[in-house]
């Protein structure tokens, strides 16, 4: 998100600083899945050390070439995916692995908080796409991205089990 603020040009400089603003709520949260691996019973050395899995790595050079691409108003359609999946589904995947795991709140502590803050940043997001005010070559790009970014959010996943 930072790189994608540096490269919107001085045309737009409140989506350059709304999307600086949510990229400071964000650039933590990887710590958050550190502490839950922790709480649920794995090796913080373990997790740290681990490698992407094929669909991880994809997904995120595809976000750094997006980003860097001047005004990258495209990434607005990632925005969607990955913030409007968490509004949707991360607190009741939180509660159902909490559930069937028999796990304290503090193992899923990262889906149920983005279950309770991305439908603050869905609203962010719809102001951020305001400010974009995309013409018809932008709107394609943004649902180009939407659907580029959730098919690779999909292969993170399927990563996992193969």
């Amino acid at each position: 998100m930072s790189r994608a603020a540096s490269n919107i040009g001085e045309d737009h400089l409140e989506l350059r600083s709304a999307l600086m603003r949510h990229a400071v709520t964000e650039h933590r949260d990887f710590r958050m899945l550190d502490v839950d691996y922790v709480a649920s019973g794995g090796d913080l050395a373990g997790i740290q050390g681990a490698d992407k899995n094929i669909g991880s790595e994809a997904l995120s050079a595809w976000m750094f070439h997006e980003a860097s691409r001047p005004d990258p108003f495209g990434l607005l359609g990632a925005m969607f995916i990955i913030e409007g999946l968490g509004s949707i589904k991360a607190a009741p995947w939180g509660r159902l692995v909490q559930d069937r795991l028999a796990l304290d709140k503090n193992a899923v502590s990262f889906l149920l908080y983005h279950g309770e803050n991305d439908a603050e940043h869905m609203e962010e997001f719809e102001a951020m796409l305001r400010m974009a005010l995309p013409d018809a070559a932008t709107a394609v790009r943004i649902v180009t991205c939407a659907r580029v970014t959730a098919r690779l959010y999909a292969m993170q996943i399927e990563e996992i089990a193969a």
